[in-house]
């Protein structure tokens, strides 16, 4: 396996060059035209100072211009730093303080916001002025070595302070090599892309799939079941969070014929339900593959593609992953059928955080496995099923959401003595965020709602907040989140009838 991840993707685009790699409504771009798009835009990226080691921050709308931006920073050395498009000023000013990125590539609409970030330190452009007269010259691959850092990713931590997990060159090469070959991707396959591409499942799950087997994808904006369920006839595999599965279930015209050329559905980002899985294969005939992985890590484990694909779980580790289910505290391995802590290690597993030695040093094992942070059981055919998380992790819509940071919010109120930050089920987006809040005096929800959207991004603001005269606590005084989640279980379900 190449462990230098452009030399990865110039093997397929040499290989591939006059295949159809992306289309988007406008028009398809072959490999060879995507690579000398990558070329001319490496150039000008280093005219702008990315150097090898440089971060490139991106807060872009969805487009192959952005993606080739993704492609053209590695090509250059450099590291690239995408950002969902929802994050608030606040977010965005601790990211561009804390990364230092050479450049910032934004929208139209926010180059003034960003250029007053990091204290207007940034140099600031947007997609569409990067593609103005691009050179006519090609700069050419910088190498890389397996260990150098090819993206950083923020990941929300149990504290107000996210975290960059740093993603190596070999990381992301080899876990997108053994993917393709497990999930049996193929030159003829057509990929319905409508996931973003500022997180991994996106960007490095979904693109390095379609890139490193010669692949094609059709590139949506966003999902929109009209659309997917249009372009089912003429693709064979989509990558979706469960949300997705959900809105197709909910369309009468996704009908077993309409997914009969399908090959593949992969479910991913959140838990898949029972439920919606077994309605899936009633309606269709096909078994979503579901699937585990996480920003430091990638993908972890996969339920088989030939073979039982069991609603529930996640499936067995992935070839070339060790895993095991240790107990918290001692991290003594436990055996098949008791509930612990997940723990991995292998190739695919992040270099560490971004700036924070002893954060990463917490999060590793003496034997270098990674505490994963989610707590899981595995049966005994191998097959892990994922159970809570530790850190109280809310997962809404496939986004990652840690309570503390809401909470840190929450608490700095004058008006809110304490609050506790919960996740419920949702029809729609899995788990939805709820505050439940113990008032100091006068208390507008509404009001505080309204306040939380100006700091923070859309899926992290709790869909309802709940005023109650006392939280409940245990002897030592913390408080039962486990009590609230059972309390307001129903809190989004639908009427009976």
């Amino acid at each position: 396996m190449a462990d230098d991840l452009y030399a990865r993707f110039a093997a397929s685009f040499a290989r591939f060059s006059d295949r159809v790699l992306v289309e988007d409504g406008r028009r398809a771009w072959t490999y060879g035209e995507i690579e000398a798009l990558t070329g001319r835009l490496t150039a000008r990226l280093q005219v702008l100072g990315v150097a090898p080691g440089e971060r490139v921050l991106a807060q872009t709308d969805k487009s192959v211009e952005a993606l080739v931006l993704y492609f053209a920073t590695i090509r250059a050395g450099a590291i690239y730093l995408p950002l969902n498009v929802d994050y608030t000023r606040a977010e965005l000013d601790y990211f561009a303080s804390d990364a230092t990125p050479v450049l910032a590539v934004c929208r139209p609409a926010s180059v003034g916001l960003f250029s007053e970030l990091a204290g207007g330190a940034l140099q600031v452009t947007t997609v569409e002025a990067l593609f103005e007269n691009l050179p006519d010259g090609s700069a050419p691959p910088v190498p890389r070595a397996a260990n150098d850092i090819a993206a950083i990713l923020y990941t929300s931590g149990t504290t107000a302070k996210p975290k960059g997990a740093m993603l190596t060159q070999d990381n992301l090469a080899s876990n997108g090599e053994m993917l393709i070959d497990f999930w049996r991707f193929m030159p003829e396959d057509r990929l319905i892309h409508a996931l973003p591409i500022f997180h991994v499942h996106g960007l490095f799950v979904a693109v390095h799939c379609v890139l490193f087997s010669g692949a094609s994808m059709v590139f949506l904006p966003k999902f929109d079941a009209t659309r997917v369920i249009a372009l089912l006839g003429s693709s064979t595999v989509l990558m979706g969070v469960p949300t997705f599965y959900i809105r197709l279930l909910a369309e009468p015209t996704f009908t077993r014929e309409s997914a009969v050329g399908m090959r593949l559905f992969i479910s991913g980002s959140a838990p898949l339900s029972a439920d919606i899985h077994r309605a899936f294969e009633e309606r269709t005939g096909h078994r979503v593959l579901e699937r585990y992985g996480m920003t430091e890590t990638g993908m972890l484990t996969s339920n088989p593609y030939e073979g039982e694909r069991r609603a529930g779980f996640v499936g067995p580790p992935l070839p070339g992953v060790s895993l095991r289910i240790a107990e918290f505290e001692s991290g003594a391995e436990l055996p098949p059928g008791e509930v612990g802590i997940v723990e991995v290690k292998g190739r695919n597993v992040f270099k560490g955080y971004w700036q924070n030695p002893e954060k990463t040093a917490s999060e590793f094992r003496p034997d270098g496995f990674f505490i994963t942070g989610d707590m899981g059981v595995i049966d005994g055919d191998g097959y892990l099923q994922l159970v809570g998380r530790e850190k109280d992790l809310i997962i809404s819509g496939g986004l990652n959401v840690y309570p503390a940071e809401v909470e840190a919010l929450l608490d700095d109120r004058t008006d809110v003595a304490e609050a506790a930050v919960i996740g419920v089920p949702h029809p729609d987006l899995g788990e939805a965020v709820v505050a439940v809040v113990q008032p100091a005096g006068a208390f507008d929800a509404g009001a505080v709602r309204d306040a939380l959207k100006r700091e923070l991004a859309g899926f992290k603001v709790p869909k309802r907040i709940i005023a109650l005269d006392e939280l409940p606590r245990n002897t030592m005084g913390k408080i039962q989140k486990k009590q609230l989640r059972e309390r307001y279980a129903d809190l989004f379900a639908a009427p009976s009838p």
